[in-house]
C-alpha cells in the first residue's frame, strides 16, 4: 500500500465530520498537497464527493481502503495553521469541520473544475477603477504615539498577543491602526483590519487604499463571486499585504501574518448567525495563536467581556482618553417624551430637538437622526378588537411599509398588502403604530420642507455600491439631514456634523436580552460620537420615556467606566457572561408537537449526561424560544449555563452530535456557544 491521504468530506453532517482515509493512487502520489480539493468514492453507494486533504501519512489502522478519484484543484486551498484553525472552530462552536473549512473559501463553484487558480483574476477587481489619492500618516498626538509604540514592540516579539485601545468616539484609532499596519509592513509581515458594517468599508477603503495604494485587497459579502474569488486569490498569491474587510477576512490565506486589528470590537455583527456561529473575535485570537501574530482590539464602548478581561490583566490595556483634534465630546440634552406629551406635543420631535434642527438648517450643518427601526411604522392594530396582523410563517407582528402599501416580515421576507378592513372584525379602524425610518423621512419632509433629505437603512441599500453612494452623496453635496438606523451610528466621519438626534432611545431596552442595556449605551454612545468632530461644537439630543435608565444617563455623560461598573455588578449578581458561559440549544421544526417532543428529550439527555458534572452547572428547562416561530419552523430553547473546559465541550459535542442523528427525520438541533442575540 503506497502513502495515505487524510481526507475530509465536503458535508455538513455531523456524523461524517471526521477524517477519512484513502489511498493515493500511484498517478498522484506526486501531485497530492495538503490543503487541495479532491473527489472520492463515499459510503455504501460509493458516490462520487467533494473533500478536502487534511494530512498524508504512511500506514492506516484501518482495512479495505477506497482510492481517491480526482484532484479537482491541483494547488493547495489552505495552509496548514488554517487547516488547524478550522479543527479548532468546529470543536468549539461544534459543527463539522468541512463547514468551518467552507467558509475560508471564495464560493466553491469557482473551484470545482481542474482550471488553474490564477483563472481567478479574470472576473473583476472591486478595486480596478478606484480613483483614490494617496495620503501620507498623520502626526499622532502623544496618546496615539504611545500606543503605536507599545504595540509595535509586541509586533517586533513575534509572539501572540492581544491589545484592547479603549479610546473614545473622535479619538483617532484608525490612524492608530493604519501606522501599526505600516510598521508590520515594514517587517515583511501582512495585516488584517476587520470593521463591524458593510456601510462602513468604502470609508476604510479610502483611508486604507490612500495609505497602502495597491498592497490592499477587500473581503466582503457584498462583492460579487467573481469579485470574491478575485481578491482571495491576489490575497494567497502574496500580490496584496492588507485585507480590509468584514467578518469573513478573518480567514483570508495571508502566509506571514503579522497583525490583526477588530475595529469596533464589541458589534454584534462580528458573530455569526449561522453554522458555523463563530465570533471573528475568539477566531482571531486563535489565530494569532498560532501564527504567532498581534490581535488588537479597538473601541469607544468596548463588550463587557472584553473589558473585564483588561481589567482583569488578561490583556495588554491602552486608553485614548481624548478627541484626536483636542475637539470635546458633543454636549447631551436628554428629553423626557412624558413631558412632551403632557404639553401637549405630539410629535416625533420634542421642542428641543425641533429647535436645534431649525437652526441647524439655518446655518447649513448637517444633522444626523437615529432611528434603530426600519419601515414605516413598528405594526398595525385594530382599534375596534386589537386585532395585529402577524407573519404567517413566523411568530412575530408584520412591519408597515409604505412604498407599495405593503406588510412585511422583517425575519423571513413573507409580504403582503396592506388591510383595508380588520380581517377579524371587518372594523375600517385598523391604524398603523409607531415609527420607522420610512415614517420619520416623512415627517422630516412635513417639519423642514426645505431641508435635503437621505435616509439609510436596510430598505435603501439593498443595491450594490448603494452604501457607498448615499454617504458620498450626504459628504460631497452637504446634504441637511441624513435619517438611518445602526448602519449610520458607528465609525463615520462627517466634518459639518453638529447635531444627531436620538428619536427613540427605548427600542433596545425592552428586549428579552441580558445583553438589552449594554446595547443600549453602546448604540447611543457611538451614534452621539458622530457630533463635532471636526472644528464646530457638536450637540446631541436623545429622546426617551426612560429618562432614569443608567444606560441612558451614563451615554449621556460619555461614561464607560461607570456604566461598566454598574452593569458588572448585575451580571456578577445574575451570573452571566463574563462570569460563566451560555450554551444555548436550539430544537427546530415544521412539526410543533415533535419539537417539543424532542425538545424534553434532549433536556433530559443533557440532565443525565451532564449530572453532577460541576458546581454552578445550571440547566434551565425547555420552553419555546422568545420568538417561537421562524419561517414556519417552531423553535424550542434550553439554555445551559456553565464554565466551558476541553473535557465539558467534548462531551456536549459527542452528545449533539448523537441527538442530532438520532432525531434528524423530525427536527434540527442548533448549538450557540455563548451567543450574542437570545431570542
Amino acid at each position: 500500500m503506497g502513502k495515505i491521504a487524510e481526507v475530509i468530506i465536503n458535508s455538513s453532517a455531523r456524523q461524517v465530520g471526521r477524517v477519512f482515509h484513502y489511498i493515493i493512487p500511484d498517478n498522484m502520489m506526486n501531485r497530492i498537497k495538503i490543503g487541495q480539493l479532491v473527489s472520492v468514492p463515499f459510503g455504501k453507494s460509493n458516490k462520487e464527493t467533494k473533500g478536502f486533504v487534511m494530512g498524508i501519512i504512511e500506514n492506516s489502522e484501518f482495512a479495505d481502503l477506497k482510492s481517491i478519484k480526482n484532484i479537482l484543484v491541483e494547488e493547495s486551498l489552505f495552509k496548514e495553521e488554517l487547516i488547524e484553525l478550522a479543527f479548532s472552530m468546529s470543536s468549539k462552536y461544534m459543527c463539522s469541520i468541512s463547514e468551518c473549512l467552507r467558509i475560508m473559501l471564495p464560493p466553491l463553484g469557482r473551484l470545482e473544475t481542474k482550471e488553474v487558480l490564477k483563472d481567478l483574476l479574470k472576473y473583476k477587481d472591486p478595486l480596478a477603477n478606484n480613483d483614490i489619492v494617496r495620503t501620507a500618516a498623520f502626526e499622532p498626538n502623544k496618546f496615539q504615539k504611545q500606543a503605536i509604540e507599545e504595540i509595535t514592540a509586541l509586533i517586533n516579539k513575534g509572539r501572540p498577543a492581544e491589545v484592547l485601545i479603549h479610546g473614545v468616539t473622535g479619538s483617532g484609532k484608525t490612524e492608530v491602526y493604519l501606522q501599526l499596519i505600516s510598521r508590520a509592513l515594514d517587517q515583511g509581515k501582512q495585516a488584517i483590519a476587520l470593521v463591524p458594517e458593510i456601510s462602513l468599508t468604502p470609508q476604510m477603503i479610502q483611508r486604507f487604499v490612500g495609505r497602502f495604494g495597491q498592497e490592499v485587497a477587500i473581503l466582503h459579502s457584498r462583492l460579487s463571486d467573481g469579485e470574491r474569488s478575485n481578491q482571495w486569490y491576489k490575497i494567497k498569491q502574496g500580490m496584496v499585504k492588507v485585507v480590509v474587510g468584514a467578518r469573513s477576512a478573518i480567514f483570508a490565506p495571508f502566509e506571514k501574518l503579522g497583525l490583526i486589528i477588530i475595529d469596533e470590537e464589541h458589534e454584534h455583527t462580528y458573530k455569526s448567525e449561522k453554522t458555523p456561529k463563530y465570533h471573528a473575535r475568539e477566531v482571531a485570537l486563535k489565530r494569532c495563536e498560532f501564527e504567532n501574530c498581534v490581535l488588537v482590539l479597538g473601541s469607544a464602548t468596548p463588550s463587557v467581556e472584553t473589558y473585564h478581561k483588561a481589567l482583569d490583566g488578561k490583556i495588554d490595556f491602552i486608553e485614548l482618553p481624548e478627541r484626536a483634534n483636542s475637539n470635546k465630546l458633543p454636549n447631551v440634552e436628554i428629553v423626557d417624551m412624558r413631558r412632551e406629551l403632557e404639553a401637549g406635543n405630539k410629535s416625533i420631535f420634542s421642542r428641543s430637538l425641533y429647535k436645534a434642527i431649525k437652526e441647524n438648517l439655518e446655518y447649513s450643518n448637517q444633522t444626523i437622526l437615529f432611528l434603530n427601526k426600519r419601515g414605516y411604522s413598528s405594526f398595525i392594530l385594530c382599534r375596534n378588537c386589537g386585532y395585529v396582523p402577524r407573519c404567517r410563517y413566523c411568530n412575530i407582528s408584520l412591519t408597515y411599509h409604505l412604498h407599495g402599501n405593503r406588510l412585511v416580515c422583517h425575519y423571513c421576507g413573507y409580504t403582503r398588502a396592506n388591510y383595508k378592513t380588520c380581517p377579524s372584525c371587518s372594523s375600517e379602524y385598523i391604524r398603523h403604530f409607531g415609527v420607522g425610518t420610512q415614517k420619520l423621512e416623512e415627517e422630516v419632509n412635513k417639519y423642514f420642507p426645505d431641508a435635503s433629505v437621505l435616509r439609510m437603512d436596510l430598505d435603501t441599500t439593498s443595491r450594490k455600491n448603494s452604501h457607498e453612494q448615499i454617504l458620498k452623496k450626504f459628504r460631497d453635496e452637504n446634504v441637511n439631514i441624513l435619517i438611518g438606523t445602526q448602519m449610520i451610528a458607528k465609525g463615520h466621519d462627517f466634518p459639518n456634523v453638529t447635531l444627531v438626534g436620538v428619536i427613540s432611545a427605548d427600542l433596545m431596552l425592552n428586549m428579552e436580552d441580558f445583553r438589552s442595556t449594554e446595547k443600549t449605551f453602546q448604540l447611543l454612545t457611538q451614534v452621539a460620537g458622530r457630533a463635532g468632530r471636526a472644528k464646530k461644537e457638536g450637540k446631541v439630543v436623545i429622546q426617551t420615556y426612560e429618562v432614569d435608565n443608567f444606560s441612558i444617563l451614563t451615554a449621556k455623560d460619555h461614561d464607560y467606566v461607570k456604566f461598566y461598573n454598574q452593569e458588572i455588578i448585575l451580571r456578577k449578581e445574575l451570573n452571566y457572561p463574563p462570569f460563566c458561559d451560555i450554551v444555548s440549544v436550539l430544537v427546530t421544526g415544521e412539526d410543533e408537537v415533535k419539537v417539543k417532543e424532542v425538545s424534553g428529550e434532549v433536556e433530559s439527555t443533557i440532565r443525565r449526561e451532564l449530572n453532577g458534572y460541576e458546581d454552578g452547572l445550571l440547566i434551565l428547562n425547555a420552553v419555546p424560544a422568545p420568538i417561537s416561530r421562524i419561517k414556519n419552523r417552531f423553535r424550542w430553547r434550553i439554555i445551559i449555563k456553565c464554565s466551558m473546559n476541553d473535557e465539558l465541550r467534548e462531551k456536549l459535542n459527542v452528545m449533539f452530535q448523537q441527538e442530532s442523528k438520532r432525531v434528524e427525520k423530525w427536527c434540527n438541533i442548533g448549538v450557540d456557544v455563548n451567543p450574542l442575540s437570545m431570542l
